[in-house]
């Protein structure tokens, strides 16, 4: 998770309120929202792949050239939209089951790689490229792109939040947040208590403090299930990947009362 390193994802205008499965269903016959959907793809899962093809073993390079062209197959060929089935919960589900059969037709290509014409995907190199932390790499490749679909949903959440304190003058409440709760988890650290934070911000108060703290916790929470619901259809699993994650933060972080 690098929240500061946030590329915009979507952006805070939201210009999607559906599931991508309902995305799909709707780019048949428009190109512009073809391309649409092809740009909100790649900003939200082209981490996930990439992660998975560097776990399967592919070097740097490949890695971006093969993450390139499995969007590519998306827009031009519509081989994913083709078997689109909004009877499949998670999306990301579908999306890796998508890739492995893409892998496979790779490898069962004998021409040489077809030329990506540069007006259709979205260039890889505007991207700053992550590392694989030990625990993804000592997983399974699944639970690689998992996590990597998990990190780069929380730095989307994050940079959501982050950038509407900033917005509405709550710039104190978010590095509040910040400071006790997010930088003790990078940095591997005890958090701060309470009247450390008054003292570093000029607070009059822990109580002060504290109501800070449950706002910016309130938001991400509502915004991590707004960002979840784009990517199920049922809600029990929103419930079920939002606890998930939460579980990440550790339990001070998921208490809003």
């Amino acid at each position: 998770m690098q929240y500061r390193d946030q590329t915009d994802m979507g952006g805070p205008g939201e210009a999607f309120l559906t599931t991508h499965w309902s995305l799909i269903g709707d780019v048949a016959n428009d190109r512009d929202k073809d391309r649409a959907l092809i740009a909100l793809l790649i900003q939200r899962y082209w981490k996930p792949v990439y992660c998975y093809l560097r776990h399967k073993g592919r070097q740097n390079e490949e890695a971006k050239d093969l993450t390139q062209d499995f969007f590519h197959e998306i827009v031009l060929n519509r081989r994913l939209l083709e078997r689109a089935d909004p009877g499949q919960g998670r999306f990301r589900t579908f999306l890796l089951h998508a890739l492995d059969q893409f892998l496979i037709d790779q490898k069962r290509k004998e021409t040489t790689k077809k030329r990506i014409p540069t007006d259709k995907v979205v260039s890889l190199d505007i991207f700053i490229l992550p590392e694989l932390p030990d625990t993804a790499r000592q997983g399974s490749s699944e639970q690689c792109f998992t996590y990597a679909w998990k990190s780069t949903l929380i730095d989307q959440t994050l940079a959501e939040v982050q950038a509407a304190c900033r917005e509405q003058g709550l710039q104190t409440h978010w590095q509040v947040f910040e400071d006790r709760i997010l930088q003790p988890i990078y940095d591997n650290t005890e958090a701060p208590s309470m009247r450390e934070i008054c003292e570093q911000h000029d607070l009059e108060g822990e109580s002060v403090a504290s109501n800070m703290l449950v706002t910016v916790k309130r938001r991400f929470r509502t915004a991590l299930r707004r960002n979840l619901r784009f990517t199920v259809l049922a809600e029990g699993d929103v419930d079920d990947e939002l606890q998930e994650i939460l579980n990440l933060f550790g339990k001070s972080a998921q208490e809003v009362s």
